[in-house]
């Protein structure tokens, strides 16, 4: 006697159940999508720190607050730029202030938070710029200004390393594959 045997069909088991496939996802590490949470932080503590400097004074000598700088950037917001006026506390200021927003951006979940970081750096290098412009004028004499002025110094520094943290910070992986 002969034995009968089911037929085979491409696909199908002795049982006439479907093969078993590969699974559809990737068994490579997963790019995890969080926060940049240092980085976010810095730069909201440089908009923080830049908020503070508008109530304090900017020079050891005079009584004149951020705020009343920026007032008086304002009002002379032409001359500000082109005369040699009062850009610098408007810059430092209203740079901080991108800064805040920034930081709250880097602690969204993206794909990649370079691209913010590097809108920050760009900032940040502008608020240095114009930490630096006064500084070279009192020829380095850091007893000329106030505390407003050393606020706007922590925020070009806060500013400078959290946008350099979240450039170089790499992509990091569930996995422990590189």
């Amino acid at each position: 006697m002969s034995e009968s045997h089911p037929p085979t069909t491409p696909g199908a088991t002795a049982y006439g159940d479907p093969e078993a496939t590969s699974p559809l996802y990737s068994d490579r590490p997963v790019v995890l999508r969080g926060p940049e949470s240092l980085g976010g932080l810095l730069l909201i503590l440089a908009g923080i720190v830049a908020a503070v400097s508008l109530v304090l004074d900017w020079l050891a000598d005079d009584t004149i607050s951020g705020w009343g700088l920026l007032r008086k950037a304002f009002a002379d917001l032409g001359g500000a730029f082109t005369d040699g006026g009062l850009w610098q506390p408007l810059v430092i200021v209203l740079g901080g202030g991108a800064l805040f927003v920034l930081g709250l951006v880097l602690w969204l979940p993206l794909r990649s938070h370079r691209a913010v970081g590097v809108v920050a750096l760009v900032v940040s290098l502008v608020i240095t710029a114009a930490v630096l412009v006064p500084l070279i004028d009192a020829k380095w004499h850091l007893s000329f200004f106030g505390a407003g002025f050393w606020c706007a110094i922590a925020v070009a520094v806060l500013g400078l390393v959290g946008s350099l943290k979240a450039v170089l910070s790499p992509r990091r992986s569930s996995g422990s594959h590189r």
